[in-house]
């Protein structure tokens, strides 16, 4: 019986941290198709609707003494407004409700992801990979748009010597057309990772009811583990929210001012 127990007990240490990621349908189980209503859409659907209730509820009463939902929505639009301006410059305030968007949607659905038994929706590639390729291609197009074949000197560094700059050149270019893929592997890289890491400490916890004299050790440094780490990822949560949308300005800039 001893034996079974310590066996049962080991077997419920068995773990697989990518599990978290897994994409599985909400209603059957059937294999997930393009139109398949998964947790992903689940937890996407639920960020969308904390947004509207911080954004829109929490501030349509405009009181002088504002709530705390009032507070956090004036808190964000200012922090994002002011980012805009400064990266920008006045040009690209007018693009301001598409990055407060971005900010809003990412930092609501990493915050949510650190919830018990929730769903990081950022940590998968095919969600941020659409928000980094609507990034690029918008402002490719936008600047297209405002400087015509001008927007072409964003490649040419005029700055440098003259043998130099078709070697810059390239360089230019290949770096730009990696842009979507560093903006979207960096916010899920750094997703899937810290939250990888916390489910790895998280399978040592439960080494106290197997061996008393190594649990009594593992385990309240698991715990200890587990409390940085998940400090440590909501600031994180926060910093890759405001990594994209500021990286999302400084493409946004280069549309509007390619000889900046």
């Amino acid at each position: 019986m001893a034996t079974e127990t310590h066996g049962e007990a080991e077997a419920g240490l068995v773990f697989h941290p990518m599990d978290q990621f897994q994409v599985t349908p909400l209603f059957g189980a059937g294999p997930v198709e393009w139109f398949t209503i998964t947790n992903a859409t689940l937890w996407m659907g639920l960020s969308i609707l904390v947004i509207f209730v911080i954004l829109v509820l929490g501030a349509r009463g405009r009181a002088l003494v504002p709530t705390r939902s009032q507070s956090i929505a004036e808190l964000a639009y200012g922090f994002i407004y002011k980012m805009v301006e400064d990266v920008t410059g006045k040009d690209g305030v007018a693009y301001f409700p598409y990055i407060m968007t971005l900010f809003m949607f990412i930092v609501v659905a990493n915050f949510l992801g650190l919830l018990p038994m929730a769903f990081t929706t950022t940590s998968h590639i095919a969600v941020t990979a659409v928000m980094a390729m609507a990034v690029f291609l918008a402002v490719t197009v936008l600047g297209f748009v405002k400087n015509g074949f001008g927007f072409l000197s964003v490649f040419w560094i005029s700055s440098a010597p003259l043998v130099l700059r078709p070697i810059l050149a390239l360089i230019e270019v290949i770096s730009y057309f990696v842009r979507p893929v560093s903006h979207s592997i960096r916010l899920a890289g750094n997703m899937m990772a810290g939250h990888a890491v916390i489910k790895v400490f998280a399978a040592f916890a439960p080494l106290v009811l197997i061996s008393t004299g190594i649990g009594l050790v593992v385990t309240p440094l698991s715990i200890l583990a587990i409390t940085a780490m998940y400090a440590l990822e909501v600031l994180v949560s926060f910093i890759q929210a405001y990594v994209f949308a500021i990286l999302t300005c400084v493409y946004l800039r280069d549309a509007l001012h390619p000889h900046h």
